[in-house]
């Protein structure tokens, strides 16, 4: 993939190798009905032309990033942004976007810190199955 022509929103861009992430992808995929989510791994080719589209820093592995008409969200308001998409009563959750930013950012950032150490690291990142492909970039 060299441009970004055909990618559909929204996106969940993730750390690949990261078991938390990835399971948090497992868990979104689950929750996504109408199969309107479109993931990659930070790591990807895609990301990477998506971050440098809109100005993210490549470097920054410790961030879920959000996608979605055109705006950007990272960290806490990703997250909540993500479970809006769900079914059932997941979207009352977002009803914690009143929480400061950098309260929820916070917390974000000490999960975001210890998760290798807490949920552990693969060596390469995720291969998704048949059934799902099609919602992976790249």
């Amino acid at each position: 993939m060299t441009d970004l022509k055909n990618i559909k929103y929204p996106i969940v861009l993730f750390d690949g190798v990261c078991n938390l992430c990835t399971g948090v992808v497992k868990f979104a995929i689950k929750r996504d009905k109408e199969n309107v989510l479109h993931f990659a791994s930070l790591q990807s080719e895609p990301a990477k032309l998506l971050m440098r589209k809109y100005g993210i820093d490549e470097s920054q592995l410790k961030t879920f990033i959000f996608i979605e008409n055109d705006k950007v969200y990272t960290r806490s308001t990703a997250g909540l942004k993500l479970v809006k998409t769900f079914g059932g009563l997941w979207p009352l959750l977002y009803a914690f976007i009143i929480v400061p930013k950098p309260v929820r950012d916070g917390v974000y950032n000490f999960i975001s810190k210890n998760r290798y150490r807490w949920f552990g690291k693969e060596e390469s990142c995720m291969i998704p199955s048949p059934e799902i492909r099609a919602r992976f970039l790249g």
